[in-house]
């Protein structure tokens, strides 16, 4: 097994230092808005958005004047990328089902799927306006039933901006909040006199939206680890150096800290491709930025075959995953750690990003491994009951648990058993005993 690096990013030293920063900053600011609520959320928009207003909260009259703005064509483009997202998640809430069966006679189990009851989305928009994140969020957050949603994004260029508020009450915002960053994480989390808390954080978002998040999980659920941007491509001899190069350089564009990384089996391709970027980057607009995420963070890791190259990408866990090769099924069939695959030099990482109906809020820093992405299944919540209808199987079923329950020596646990053998089954049970 042979796995070369031709190009690394930065070491895992450097990167744990970078998120060790972050943690700092980010406990200090959530800590701030925890003990002085508003006032602290208005000097973090001031100094970090440089946005400034009594209330963050958008009226209707605002909203209706901002979407006004919006062109036709624009807002008929939003609204085919809502219909997408929409009718996937639609056809994913259908394949939830409430259950209930009669596992033995006269006892009934079910589980029902409630929604989360409030539910907090984050929309990034201070450097690019992410108007897709609030289709991916909100709109999903409605199929799933979700009484109470908040939605929160920066100003852009010191304004809300039209197309993402467009969006956003489109999808089905019930309160839209002109905030950014830590503070609009911290505020919908935490509350404050002016923002009532909800129960559940999600959307993307930099580094510092990433590390509230996780130091908020607990005191509110939240969807995932959803940080920087990171973008893998699997690829081999079928597809061109310009195509790779492309596809990194899209996602690379994200931020400083977005990791970019080419797996493959051609060493011609691996070297084409860091050609080609370097040809790229001294045409793209954004290349101020995705020249030092490609420099960073960037990787190219030549291995000896497909195995090898599968074994590296799981291992990495990237977040999106784009696959080209001749054999684009069975990765599909055997990657087992990623948060979604692009399959076929057909699509790409902006299709799922902005139109074409998956959910683009997906696992970073390696959380593939253990959850998938955004979807209206995180919206709600899998409840389980039970009852007994006769007087038989309360006895029967009590008699078990009484024994188990002295098993593991809950007298307590064991009586609750014991009063319903005793009251329904018509026997004499000495207290704290096993029933027989």
């Amino acid at each position: 097994m042979t796995i070369t690096y031709l190009k690394h990013g930065k070491p895992d030293a450097d990167r744990a230092e970078d998120d060790a920063k972050t943690a700092s900053t980010v406990a200090a600011i959530l800590k701030d808005i925890e003990k002085r609520g508003d006032t602290a959320v208005r000097e973090l928009a001031n100094k970090f958005d440089g946005y400034d207003r009594e209330n963050y909260q958008l009226t209707q009259p605002e909203i209706d004047a901002l979407i006004s703005k919006v062109s036709p064509n624009d807002l008929d483009d939003i609204k085919f990328a809502q219909k997408q997202v929409i009718n996937f998640a639609k056809a994913q809430r259908d394949s939830m089902l409430d259950i209930e069966l009669e596992t033995l006679p006269g006892v009934i189990l079910g589980h029902k799927n409630i929604p989360v009851q409030s539910v907090g989305c984050y929309v990034p928009g201070g450097k690019f306006p992410m108007v897709a994140s609030a289709h991916m969020s909100i709109a999903t957050a409605s199929v799933a039933g979700v009484p109470r949603i908040v939605a929160a994004t920066p100003p852009f260029n010191g304004e809300p901006n039209p197309a993402v508020v467009a969006a956003m009450h489109l999808g089905g915002a019930h309160e839209i909040y002109v905030l950014g960053g830590i503070q609009a994480v911290g505020a919908m989390a935490v509350g404050t006199k002016s923002i009532d808390p909800v129960h559940l954080l999600v959307g993307p978002g930099n580094a510092y939206v990433a590390e509230a998040k996780r130091q908020l999980f607990g005191r509110v659920g939240i969807d995932l680890f959803a940080g920087p941007t990171e973008t893998m491509v699997i690829a081999d001899h079928t597809v061109d150096a310009e195509l790779c190069a492309t596809d990194l350089l899209g996602q690379a564009e994200h931020g400083y800290n977005s990791p970019a990384v080419l797996v493959t089996n051609s060493r011609k391709l691996a070297e084409q491709t860091i050609s080609e970027i370097d040809r790229l980057l001294q045409i793209l607009p954004t290349a101020d930025t995705a020249g030092v995420s490609w420099r960073d963070y960037g990787e190219v890791i030549l291995c000896d075959s497909y195995e090898e190259m599968l074994t590296v990408a799981n291992d990495i866990a990237s977040e999106h995953v784009q696959v080209m090769t001749d054999c684009d099924d069975w990765f599909l069939e055997h990657m087992t750690c990623y948060g979604a695959l692009f399959l076929g030099p057909r699509t790409n990482v902006s299709n799922g990003d902005k139109v074409i109906g998956t959910n683009h809020t997906l696992p970073t820093k390696k959380a593939g491994r253990y959850t998938g992405g955004l979807w209206v299944g995180k919206f709600l919540k899998t409840h389980s009951y039970q009852k007994i209808l006769t007087d038989e199987a309360a006895a029967s079923v009590g008699a078990y648990g009484s024994r188990l329950c002295m098993l593991e020596g809950f007298v307590g646990h064991a009586e609750q058993c014991n009063i319903r053998v005793r009251r329904y089954g018509g026997q004499n049970i000495p207290y704290g005993e096993a029933a027989k």
